[in-house]
């Protein structure tokens, strides 16, 4: 066991001085967390943490490979610009893509969002074969490649591979800018049993259906019948008008409907976006147990709408946040942005906020915490024992937080300035960033400009 002293922590039970944080080999919290003053038996030869600790944030939706395409489709394209346009960059985008580059686009993003202060990123993992289609020799190439740089990093992954098979509702031949992410049912299985009997070290495994675009339904039964059963289950859902129409058109119900009808959702299920739901499917997603995955910061890039946030906190349901395409990889302007959408919808202030919970910043991170680690599948979000040992520490007088004390540190950290005053951030009780900077920063760097520059040179 390893013991680190915290002189501020924030316990599920509250705010805590002087917290003794214990790790154990398994990388999760001991029974010995808690809090004991500084000066009690041992504990002035404990080493001393240099400020405010937190749990760490799970970016609970990423598209890795895409952090390089970030800034490179914003030019208006004939006739208007949307989802569909930007979807159709993307798709070309991926036609010049190797095993190696999106390794090295996935540990520049990696190296990022530890900095920022995530510590663990659950991959929906989509791109599975080379660009003409064909499985690479080894079917468990481009899964390989993720769990390397999550390695690497040394940032928490929880891997996705994603069941991808049709071009729309009802069946519709795929296109060639989706041939990169089909899998017929039996090869898709296949892919799992694979990774799940031999995973990555310190990856938890689950699985995705891409959208109900992509999986026909039977698809969708028989791996949700064959799958392990252990692990999360994601999928994307009602975040475009046209996906939503298309779905009415193809059966009559709205996306989020159809799968709370047809797919037994429950708690180890999330729904990523959900920014087109009525009333009455938002409340009745939240009752299912099931978490919404938020990722404004794209949502708001791809014009995709807002996420009715009120409502989901009204019905008690479960939230996590990721940032998808990377437009931005940090999770203070995913969290401000999902804050900042409702009031520019409702015209009020602190929205997230209640009489009960009165800090905005803290009720959307515990929100997040919490979600994230059941989107993950670990239980990660909080430090308390047998929870993974994932937690930031904040720089106390950096001008962000300076003069802040508990719950107004948190609103700091979420709604003043750019600039980040995570210090330190643990994974698996472990340390991968300090003084602000992971020491594969430059390596990482040089390795993506590399890449970038050969995919940009034609």
């Amino acid at each position: 066991m390893s013991r680190y002293v915290a002189p501020l922590a924030l316990l599920p039970e509250g705010w805590r001085s002087d917290v003794v944080l214990e790790t154990g080999p398994d990388g999760r919290f001991g029974a010995a967390t808690g809090s004991a003053p500084p000066d009690s038996a041992g504990n002035e030869r404990l080493p001393r943490l240099p400020g405010p600790v937190a749990p760490g944030v799970v970016n609970a939706h990423s598209h890795a490979f895409q952090r390089a395409l970030a800034g490179g489709a914003e030019v208006r394209e004939g006739g208007g610009d949307s989802f569909w346009s930007w979807r159709a960059q993307m798709y070309r985008f991926l036609d010049r893509l190797t095993p190696e580059q999106v390794e090295g686009v996935a540990t520049q993003l990696y190296v990022e969002l530890l900095e920022q202060g995530y510590t663990r990123v659950v991959e929906f993992h989509y791109l599975h074969h080379d660009p003409r289609g064909r499985p690479h020799p080894d079917p468990l190439e481009m899964a390989r490649r993720i769990e390397g740089a999550a390695g690497t990093a040394g940032l928490g992954l929880t891997l996705l591979p994603v069941l991808y098979q049709t071009g729309d509702f009802g069946g519709v031949e795929p296109g060639p800018g989706q041939r990169r992410f089909l899998h017929d049912t039996e090869a898709f299985l296949e892919l799992l049993g694979a990774l799940a009997a031999d995973p990555g070290p310190g990856t938890t495994l689950g699985w995705a259906a891409h959208s109900l675009r992509a999986v026909p339904p039977v698809a969708l039964e028989r791996v949700l019948g064959e799958a392990p059963p252990e692990g999360p289950v994601h999928v994307h859902a009602a975040e475009q008008p046209r996906e939503v129409r298309d779905c009415l058109a193809w059966s009559g119900l709205r996306p989020v409907e159809w799968l709370l009808r047809h797919a037994a959702v429950d708690r180890r299920w999330s729904l990523v976006h959900c920014t087109h739901m009525t009333e009455a499917e938002t409340d009745a997603l939240a009752a299912s147990g099931a978490t919404a995955v938020v990722c404004p910061t794209t949502e708001a890039n791809l014009g995709d709408g807002f996420f009715p946030l009120e409502r989901w906190f009204a019905a008690e349901g479960s939230l996590a946040v990721g940032s998808d395409s990377h437009v931005s990889t940090s999770p203070v302007e995913e969290l401000r942005w999902l804050e900042y959408g409702q009031r520019l919808v409702t015209g009020r202030r602190a929205v997230a906020a209640s009489e009960a919970r009165p800090s905005t910043g803290r009720r959307l991170l515990e929100a997040v915490w919490a979600g994230g680690g059941r989107a993950a599948g670990t239980g990660a979000g909080a430090l308390a024992p047998g929870r993974p040992a994932d937690w930031v520490v904040l720089e106390p007088d950096h001008p962000i937080l300076a003069g802040r004390r508990e719950d107004g540190l948190l609103d700091a950290w979420i709604f003043s300035g750019n600039e980040t005053p995570v210090r330190e951030v643990w994974v698996g009780g472990r340390r991968v960033v300090a003084d602000g900077r992971h020491p594969h920063r430059e390596e990482a760097a040089r390795a993506f400009a590399t890449v970038m520059r050969e995919l940009l040179r034609g």
